[in-house]
């Protein structure tokens, strides 16, 4: 497994959000994780990379990660997409991006450079020198993807990717994804838009009030009407 979570708890201040979340992913997959606003969702991707007070197994690769420090776990190739993009607006859209360049790779290495995110999405080669604030928000999302995909992570973790975004900039930010996964990049995806999920993703994980309530395929949740009238239908 790439990933391996086992009974994690999850803290903020003396509030427990997360009890007892366990969850695996394999290498190369796409794996969903599906709930109602406040279920713990992002703070399951925040507890991974640590940026919560947390407790239980993280494993990366084999690794035991449940220790260390956020850059420390960006370094071994987990990367983390947040919720809030967290852009630096008064930079460039192409300084935003070297930003996220892993540091020590050499030549030939590198599974992504400036040219593969010009690539993807040519609106950040156009706009590489304008300040990132100025990019509106399916762009400011494209151009959070792709800081992290310069880091050249083997998973990464995208919080809500698709949130207030128009109908077409929310197809771009799917086709991304699935590029990226084309790649040999493992996503686990937090999102809101059903059927986005469903498209993407080949195994699903429902969360609610902190614990996670459904594993299965996309087929298999389809197929459960009850789990989605109690967990995720408003």
């Amino acid at each position: 497994m790439m990933l391996e979570i086992r009974d994690l708890d999850a803290w903020y201040g003396k509030s427990q959000v997360l009890r007892g979340v366990t969850l695996a992913i394999g290498e190369g997959e796409i794996v969903a994780l599906l709930g109602r606003n406040g279920a713990g969702r992002s703070t399951t991707l925040k507890a991974i990379m640590g940026g919560v007070t947390r407790a239980g197994a993280i494993r990366f690769k084999g690794e035991d990660i449940s220790t260390l420090a956020p850059h420390e776990i960006a370094r071994r190739g987990l990367g983390y997409v947040p919720e809030d993009r967290a852009i630096f607006p008064d930079l460039t859209v192409a300084e935003n991006l070297l930003l996220g360049e892993k540091r020590g790779v050499r030549r030939g290495q590198a599974a992504f450079a400036l040219a593969d995110a010009y690539a993807l999405f040519p609106r950040l080669g156009e706009r590489a020198a304008a300040p990132a604030g100025a990019l509106s928000g399916g762009e400011q999302q494209m151009l959070t993807i792709c800081r992290t995909l310069m880091g050249n992570p083997r998973l990464i973790m995208v919080d809500e990717p698709t949130e207030g975004l128009a109908p077409m900039m929310v197809a771009r930010v799917r086709d991304l994804l699935a590029e990226v996964a084309r790649r040999g990049v493992t996503i686990l995806l937090v999102e809101q838009k059903l059927a986005i999920a469903l498209e993407l993703a080949q195994r699903l994980y429902i969360m609610g009030h902190g614990s996670i309530v459904f594993e299965g395929t996309a087929a298999e949740f389809s197929a459960n009407a009850k789990i989605r009238q109690e967990w995720l239908e408003v």
